[in-house]
């Protein structure tokens, strides 16, 4: 299957939109939490349990990201974003038949597994088209897309607690919210797939560079190299501390403020976890674009290190103000959606841009390791304390601490990250007419 090649005079601009399409839908994962009340009650779930769906999710995200990459760049991003497409919504799909049966395993391989691969596929479908449209703003380009998948939860999450506020909270209710979701995102999705285009020449903006210049590095031999491991770990230490507060918003300002004279609704719990994806979509865009000006070993420099520090804020005063908790937790997300935006341009800083979708695709086995560590340190450890008597604050005191350890291990990790040695590299003239090979022909 031939990617669609661009035609004389088409815009590269029409190119993030049909990326965001896609990314704006699977970026419903973040919306998660609004889920975990209704089926933990429903379904009689811990904490623990509820977030299984989720983990999965993420894990079968970052594996078929890994092993389905070198697909991706071959068959081009039309095919990718159909494969999403069809696993994504049927996910949903799953998943509804599973709430109505009340089968939670029917949800588990539903949102998890199969809807789990349509989110790793789409989510690096559009990264290497983008990266080869904008090769003059790689960050600001990647920012773009990948700002949809922080932001979707900003549609899914008010959305989704209003169906189950029209639906009802039972296992029908959910069921209902379940197969709308599913039904209408294949919909959006359909939009992306119609529009997405691969350019027809390496320089796609006149007066830009050549999408070839620079290093070259192949998929395998990257994974060889000590950046790409470097890398994974600033990744996933990024990834987990950041999924930690995500995957738990809502319950979790609830809980920092029900001893308060202030305690925080449902509704205003899943207020937050709207603004908490208005942090993540705003980073990605925000944080990747001030990237191309300062450098991405400097820019994750500020994710870890000041992502320790707002940490630290929460851990020790967060139960005292409640601004102080929320702007903490902003920034905390700001910076997880800008690691996610800004990585695919430091790979491509590090290795050029052949293969750099499939590169892509195996470090995010650093998200799927981050989606089940992030949710387990903190679920696990607040039910462990909500069983010893504990309550409020106090059940999320000690996984704080660690993801402040965490966070320092990534900005070391970040710190040894050196230009990849000339013995990795592909050879220009072999590069250059492996690429030419993979270009379609153009009409």
């Amino acid at each position: 299957m031939s990617p669609p090649v661009a035609p004389p005079g088409w815009s590269r601009w029409l190119v993030p939109p049909a990326a965001l399409s896609v990314h704006l839908s699977i970026g419903q994962a973040y919306a998660w939490s609004v889920f975990k009340p209704p089926l933990e009650s429903a379904l009689g779930l811990s904490g623990t349990q509820s977030a299984l769906p989720f983990q999965l999710a993420i894990v079968m995200l970052g594996l078929s990201a890994a092993f389905g990459g070198t697909l991706v760049e071959r068959n081009g991003p039309r095919w990718a974003m159909t494969v999403a497409l069809v696993c994504f919504s049927s996910g949903f799909l799953i998943s509804a038949l599973g709430a109505a049966t009340e089968q939670y395993w029917l949800i588990v391989l539903g949102y998890g597994f199969v809807g789990g691969f349509g989110l790793g596929i789409g989510y690096i479908s559009p990264v290497s088209t983008l990266i080869k449209w904008f090769p003059d703003r790689p960050g600001m380009a990647t920012g773009i897309a990948i700002m949809g998948f922080g932001g979707g939860a900003l549609i899914a999450s008010p959305w989704s607690a209003q169906m189950l506020k029209s639906f009802g909270s039972d296992s029908s209710g959910i069921a209902l919210a379940f197969l709308v979701h599913g039904l209408s995102y294949a919909v959006f999705m359909a939009l992306g797939v119609l529009l997405v285009r691969v350019p027809r020449g390496e320089k796609p903006a006149a007066s830009g560079p050549s999408a070839l210049d620079g290093v070259q590095v192949s998929a395998r031999n990257a994974v060889r190299t000590p950046q790409f491991w470097c890398l994974w770990i600033v990744l996933c230490m990024n990834v987990t501390a950041g999924i930690g507060i995500l995957e738990k918003a809502a319950p979790m300002i609830t809980d920092f403020f029900a001893d308060t004279s202030t305690p925080v609704t449902a509704s205003a719990a899943a207020g937050f976890v709207a603004l908490l994806s208005a942090a993540n979509m705003a980073g990605r865009i925000g944080w990747s674009s001030t990237s191309d000006l300062i450098g991405r070993k400097n820019i994750y420099r500020v994710y870890l290190g000041v992502g320790a520090l707002m940490y630290a804020l929460i851990a020790w005063l967060g139960d005292s103000s409640k601004p102080l908790f929320i702007l903490s937790a902003l920034v905390i997300l700001s910076f997880y959606g800008g690691g996610f935006a800004t990585i695919p341009a430091y790979l491509k800083d590090l290795f050029g841009t052949y293969q750099v979708g499939a590169i892509h695709g195996r470090l995010l086995t650093a998200w799927s390791t981050a989606g089940v560590l992030g949710p387990l340190i903190v679920n696990r450890i607040a039910d462990h304390q909500e069983a010893a008597g504990r309550h409020g604050s106090s059940l999320y005191g000690l996984s704080f601490l660690i993801m402040i350890g965490l966070l320092a291990v990534g900005f070391v990790a970040n710190e040894f990250v050196r230009p990849v040695h000339a013995r990795h590299h592909i050879p220009a003239p072999r590069e250059a007419t492996d690429v030419a090979r993979q270009q379609p022909e153009s009409a």
